[in-house]
């Protein structure tokens, strides 16, 4: 009885031990979110003068996700003229640690001149008008001047220091050109029917003079290494050459009963590399 009384008491001081171990790391964690993890404001140089407003914006966004994108300043100013003054902007939505620089008009002008600013409050709110969240700051008038006229890094400045704005490495990489070696020096030249010089060739094929050719058949055509892939022959028989990137290919069941054309075709190549058998 003793025994089980005692390891009751045991447990019951560990299950409060325990208790209290949690709360005590409760408040510390809560307190080191307060001391060092709360959102922080940085006021920065605006290129837009006294009618700008710039500043820089971090928080635990793991801890509290939102897109921010407006800046609101309010001036309260109850012994002063104006008593209230109110400016504010939209800007791109960021959703981590963030610097801008806003365009606020004339009322941003109005709210640093307004008569007893030094005894007012200046209210800075950064909100994210999707996620309904809002950061306030709260800042006597003099400190807020101070803060602005003290103010000498840009935004561009601290976006180079935020993670993942480093800038991008430049790779060198090999020039390439499209340019096309020059053909190989030949004798020959190209027999088509818009070349002059062989105006009389095809105008006696075609029946207008001279003797006409009798057209044949071909039993095998090939062709021979050194393809330049200039395109004549496909441009003139398409049934049976095909070109490619490198070569020229005949094409599978190619018809081989327009012997004429097939030969028409060998003799505009260049590079004289297309052979061929007549039938029979």
């Amino acid at each position: 009885m003793n025994t089980t009384l005692i390891a009751m008491a045991v447990a019951a001081i560990a299950a409060i031990g325990l208790v209290v171990t949690v709360g005590i790391v409760s408040l510390l964690s809560g307190g080191l979110h307060f001391l060092f993890a709360r959102p922080r404001i940085e006021f920065l140089k605006s290129e837009f003068g006294n009618e700008g407003f710039a500043f820089s914006f971090s928080w635990n966004a793991t801890r509290e996700p939102a897109k921010f994108d407006k800046v609101k300043v309010r001036l309260f100013n109850p012994f002063g003229s104006p008593t209230q003054v109110e400016v504010s902007r939209e800007f791109a939505a960021a959703g981590s640690d963030f610097a801008r620089d806003a365009y606020m008009g004339n009322g941003m002008v109005r709210l640093l001149e307004a008569k007893g600013l030094d005894n007012a409050t200046v209210e800075v709110e950064v909100i994210s008008t999707k996620d309904s969240v809002s950061q306030y700051f709260s800042f006597k008038g003099h400190k807020f001047v101070k803060m602005l006229s003290e103010a000498t890094e840009t935004v561009k400045d601290i976006e180079e220091k935020l993670p993942g704005k480093a800038p991008k490495p430049i790779y060198q990489t090999v020039q390439r050109s499209f340019i096309a070696d020059p053909l190989p020096q030949s004798s020959k030249t190209i027999k088509l029917a818009t070349n002059p010089e062989f105006a009389g060739d095809f105008a006696a094929a075609g029946g207008s003079g001279g003797e006409t050719q009798e057209n044949f058949e071909v039993s095998k055509v090939w062709i021979d290494p050194g393809c330049i892939v200039c395109n004549a022959c496909e441009a003139i028989f398409p049934e049976v050459f095909e070109v490619t990137d490198d070569t020229c290919l005949i094409r599978p069941d190619a018809p081989l009963n327009d012997g004429l054309k097939i030969q028409e075709a060998a003799e505009a190549c260049p590079v004289e590399v297309i052979k061929f058998n007549k039938a029979g």
